[in-house]
């Protein structure tokens, strides 16, 4: 072995402490970029495998009722692969001891055969057997979460009759990966079910018998998908056609589509600022080791090694730390995404799970890595090379400071001699102490951002479900009724208070863009369910136009004062011209609002509601659910508190579930940086200390000459972590905004309370660690100058 490769070692085991911290400041780096990588791509790739396998359909077409002749029609339409027709419509499940009514869509399958289009994973049990018209097969999540399996009776009423099944199957598909009732925000396996029927069974309850009310398409590579859809459109028109769309608007996949993409945002934003943050200290770390090598790379070129040997030397020092470093990151990245990629697969119901990360997030978290260790470690060697040897070898000349700034008469005279010791080397050397506050504030940046998205995440749940909807209950009915419908609710036991709101879906155009949602009409100053800005000020609806949400407004590219068409997708089916005329700051969803009989009156609808939010007595409401149960025209009860539920786990194990995951990570970059930040200070200044051990001081006076100064670097890093950190969190919180809920950005004093305190914990923690060191110097080796 080379006498330089058994230097590297011995070197390498020298520093072997601070080498690992370092080593774990870039792995954490690298584990957050290949962690979120694989992330992403793991959901993009399952989601894509799965659509394949079970052939989900490309366009939707729904229609009130359309003979089953046409599908060959639409067969023999450009750019079109395969047509299936079936029958879809609402469903009440009846659950003893459950008084709430829940929510369900029935979907035939065909009597032969498995479906061309749209097909089911079966996880438990067997097929339905047409035959048999009371079999059915039963959403998996929503039979796990009663504890209902095949053999039990389910009873339901589908089309306002009431009827007993029983399940064969328990099934699984990628249409329902996000499984969510209509208008309700985030999905609840235990409200919300899918019941799959036989297609002559489920024809005949709906009245469709030998016809079809949804028709389902796949296109071929060159397809025209508008050409396709306006086909559809004009052929289905005759039969009450709803409005044919593409898959990119089909609810669960456009849920699944908005959290894949909300990753992405994060995974560009995010990771890049742990990176960039690692990165950044990375560099001065190895500069301040380089350094204080300079008397050993001095000695290497008097026995004539040439620079570009020892910078050789130096080089592979660093990269060993470097690519160590990376390469555990990378190890850990593959293992976090794969971990988090289960926890999504279990959440979003996909029945296998295809892990996959990018080369490239490997090859740019190695090579940042790299990169920064070399930057800090060439500018150094440039210096140091720049020395003849015998100057290299010698201690570094002590610094001039006679004209240097001196300490004041009060200072001297309150300060004892280890104390102004510490003052005149922050004084004397700002540069360096600048970098060292610099470096421990970046950390507590990084922590203060993640505590303030986790407190923007809780923040986000408590107003949504305080502020905005302030009703404890939200009744669907299952077409338009006469406001009159909101009287007898009054009149009925329970209900305090009743507020009637209309929902009518549309397709919002303006322009090149468009969006499937619904344009919602409150009353001109609700109470139990508001719009409200970004202060959390009342937002009242107007007569005169719409009021966007910033999202919706955000992916129609629309400001107020400009026009939007408003394609109506149920009733008539009449095209509106309708205004803008404001855009609301809101949390939730991507919405349009109207004074609810203004827009009534231009739908040409006057008095209709579609639900009401109701605020009831708590001590009546079994009674009152069982009420509403029974009322044949309520398509479905919604609570608040299980609403809020299922939000908050929607951001505790979707997108919102890494911030725990980055806030580990921020923690343990904090903690490296201020060890490695005493480490450092204490090779650099280990001769120093031995130099005041032997003149008298004692081991605790010699260690608080190099705590202090510590101290000092961590209590000024405290405020300048602190202005970074607001500004960090501003972006981070924008990488983990979704066009489904939007995280605001919060100033939480408790946030940089806890962030300081870890600071603080990991300085002690690193001091004590230090001093050990200190109280073991070996001063007669420390002393000893190479002359």
């Amino acid at each position: 072995m080379k006498p330089l490769d058994r230097k590297l070692l011995r070197d390498l085991w020298r520093v072997k402490g601070q080498a690992l911290a370092i080593a774990l400041v870039i792995a954490v780096g690298v584990l957050m970029l290949v962690m979120m990588d694989g992330l992403v791509n793991s959901l993009e790739e399952t989601k894509r495998a799965y659509y394949e396998r079970y052939r989900f359909a490309d366009v939707f077409a729904p229609v009130k009722r359309a003979p089953a002749h046409l599908l060959k029609e639409m067969a023999e339409i450009p750019g079109v692969a395969a047509v299936q027709g079936r029958v879809v419509g609402g469903a009440l499940i009846d659950l003893p001891g459950i008084a709430v009514p829940i929510r369900a869509q029935a979907v035939s399958l065909p009597d032969v055969g498995t479906p061309r289009l749209n097909d089911i994973y079966l996880a438990e049990g067997r097929r339905i057997n047409s035959e048999h018209d009371d079999e059915i097969l039963l959403l998996e999540g929503f039979a796990k979460a009663h504890a209902l399996t095949p053999g039990d009776e389910l009873s339901a009423t589908i089309n306002g009759v009431r009827r007993v099944f029983r399940i064969v199957g328990l099934a699984q598909a990628p249409e329902f990966l996000y499984a969510v009732a209509p208008g309700e925000l985030a999905p609840d396996d235990a409200r919300f079910a899918v019941i799959w029927m036989s297609e002559t069974a489920l024809g005949a309850a709906y009245d469709v018998k030998g016809a079809f009310n949804e028709a389902l398409l796949s296109l071929t590579r060159d397809a025209e998908l508008s050409d396709v859809l306006a086909r559809l459109d004009r052929m289905l028109k005759p039969y009450g056609g709803l409005g044919a769309y593409g898959r990119a608007e089909q609810l669960s996949n456009r849920f699944i589509g908005e959290e894949i993409n909300g990753l992405k945002v994060s995974s560009r934003a995010v990771p890049p600022v742990f990176l960039a943050v690692a990165a950044f200290l990375l560099s001065i770390v190895i500069s301040r080791m380089i350094l204080s090598e300079r008397g050993q790379i001095g000695l290497l070129k008097a026995f004539g090694y040439s620079n570009w040997k020892v910078g050789a030397h130096y080089a592979r020092f660093v990269l060993a730390i470097a690519v160590g470093g990376a390469l555990l990151g990378c190890l850990s990245g593959v293992l976090a995404g794969r971990s988090l990629a289960v926890v999504y697969q279990s959440y979003y119901k996909f029945p296998f799970l295809v892990f996959q990360v990018a080369p490239g997030a490997f090859l740019v978290g190695v090579v940042a890595s790299v990169l920064a260790a070399s930057a800090g470690g060439i500018f150094v060697l440039r210096k140091v090379f720049a020395l003849t040897p015998a100057v290299a070898m010698s201690p570094p000349t002590p610094p001039d400071y006679s004209r240097s700034a001196q300490l004041g008469e009060l200072l001297t005279a309150v300060l004892d001699q280890p104390s102004r010791m510490v003052v005149r080397r922050l004084t004397r050397e700002p540069g360096r102490a600048a970098t060292a506050v610099l470096g421990i504030a970046a950390g507590m940046a990084l922590s203060v951002a993640m505590l303030s998205v986790m407190s923007g995440f809780d923040e986000t749940v408590e107003l949504s479900f305080s502020v905005i909807d302030r009703s404890d209950v939200t009744v669907s009915f299952n077409e338009p009724l006469s406001d009159k419908a909101i009287l007898e609710l009054q009149r009925m036991k329970g209900i305090i208070e009743a507020e009637g709101f209309r929902v009518v879906p549309a397709v919002l155009r303006n322009g090149r863009y468009s969006y499937r949602g619904a344009v919602s009409g409150l009353v001109a100053e609700p109470r139990l369910n508001r719009v409200v800005d970004a202060e959390m000020a009342a937002v009242f609806v107007r007569r005169d136009g719409l009021i966007l949400t910033a999202a919706l407004a955000k992916l129609l590219h629309i400001e107020a004062g400009e026009v939007l068409s408003i394609e109506v997708r149920e009733g008539r089916r009449p095209v509106l011209e309708l205004p803008v005329v404001g855009v609301a700051q809101t949390l939730l969803g991507a919405t349009a609002y109207m004074e609810i009989s203004a827009l009534n009156r231009v739908l040409m609808e006057p008095n209709r509601v579609s639900g009401a939010y109701l605020r009831i007595d708590g001590q009546r409401s079994e009674a009152l659910y069982r009420q509403l149960k029974d009322m044949p025209a309520v398509a479905g009860v919604s609570l608040r508190s299980e609403a809020r539920a299922a939000f908050k786990k929607l951001l505790d194990t979707s997108a919102g579930a890494i911030r725990y995951v980055m806030a580990a990570i921020a923690a343990l970059i904090t903690f490296g940086i201020v060890y490695n930040s005493a480490r450092i200070a204490f090779a650099e200044r280990a001769r120093d200390l031995a130099s005041l051990r032997v003149i008298g001081f004692t081991r605790g006076e010699a260690a608080f000459v190099l705590l202090g100064e510590l101290a000092l670097i961590t209590f000024l890093a405290l405020p300048v972590g602190a202005v970074l950190g607001y500004y960090l969190s501003l972006l981070v919180a924008e990488g983990f905004s979704t066009d489904l809920y939007r995280i605001p950005a919060l100033v939480v004093p408790q946030s940089y309370g806890i962030a300081a305190i870890a600071v603080l914990v990991a300085a002690v923690a690193s001091g004590w660690l230090v001093k050990r060191d200190v109280d073991r110097i070996d001063m007669v080796f420390a002393l000893k100058t190479r002359e």
